[in-house]
């Protein structure tokens, strides 16, 4: 029985590695293969590159069965390294999501991301009021401007659901469940959040597994759109498949950021008060934030009576 699960357990690794790292390394060792040998000026020429598949299998080393098993150990590697390279490049794209705003270029994002979301705030706030007003007056045009408030307030959600602190959304997204936890219980995420995951049922784990996954998928997919991108220095095509890794990697993380965020605060809302029972805090009659803080200073085992 050890014998059978140890091979499972191989076929899955090895199915994970050729699905996470081999095949979209072998692709983009073809399409660097392809820029090397059309560049721009030959950039659909097909029978060029049918010709200098043809001079290799018509030379003598092609005819030898070790030649052929280096070259395809080769290959693999080169994948493999490919792909090492682009989830290596995935988590710095990660941390990026996610970075702080350090340094000038980062700040500047932050900064311009705040002023966008100040800037549509203000005008949601101008078209409620103005909505309000005509739905008080009993003017004609209330529908319309109610319409229009919707609008504004799309706008900004579309920026954040609230103030932006982060040069990018996923940032503000991730961090925002924390935030507004502190707010609601004066409860440090930070600090109650394995406990709370020791807390949670295996489905629930599950979920927030599956949504951090998607999460680093997306920025690996990013990290193997910028690869391609650089390709487009010498094989314009390749800008093609760059430009849309790119954006499905940015809108996939979006959304993987959103159902982890959502997921995060949800669990924490339904097992607070567990977490007070298994740590053997009263809460009965308690006020939430009162609670709350009692649990966070216990958490960070700080002096005080629990």
């Amino acid at each position: 029985m050890t014998s059978a699960f140890l091979s499972a357990l191989g076929g899955r690794i090895a199915e994970r590695w050729l699905a996470a790292l081999a095949l979209p390394g072998l692709l983009f060792l073809t399409a660097a293969t392809a820029a090397t040998l059309l560049g721009h000026e030959h950039w659909s020429d097909l029978e060029r590159l049918r010709d200098w598949v043809d001079t290799l299998s018509d030379s003598p080393a092609a005819r030898s069965a070790g030649t052929v098993v280096l070259v395809a150990l080769g290959v693999l590697a080169g994948a493999a390294a490919t792909g090492a390279a682009a989830q290596a490049l995935g988590t710095g794209v990660e941390l990026l999501w996610c970075a702080e705003p350090h340094g000038p270029v980062l700040r500047y994002l932050a900064d311009r991301r705040s002023h966008r979301w100040r800037v549509a705030d203000a005008a949601f706030r101008t078209a409620l009021v103005a909505a309000g007003r005509a739905r008080i007056e009993g003017a004609a045009e209330a529908d319309r401007l109610a319409d229009v408030a919707e609008r504004r307030y799309a706008d900004r959600a579309r920026i954040a659901s609230a103030p932006p602190r982060h040069p990018f959304r996923m940032g503000d997204r991730l961090s925002g469940p924390a935030q507004r936890l502190w707010q609601a219980y004066r409860l440090d995420l930070t600090a109650a959040w394995p406990h709370l995951w020791l807390l949670a049922a295996d489905g629930t784990r599950a979920e927030l597994q599956a949504a951090r996954l998607r999460l680093t998928a997306s920025a690996r997919l990013c990290a193997w759109g910028l690869g391609y991108l650089v390709l487009a220095v010498w094989w314009w095509p390749a800008a093609l498949a760059g430009g849309v890794a790119v954006t499905s990697g940015v809108l996939r993380g979006r959304a993987a950021a959103d159902a982890f965020a959502e997921l995060t605060e949800a669990l924490a809302d339904l097992h607070v008060r567990d977490l007070a029972a298994a740590l053997n805090v009263e809460y009965e009659g308690r006020d939430d934030r009162v609670l709350g803080e009692r649990l966070t200073r216990l958490l960070r085992k700080e002096p005080g009576d629990p």
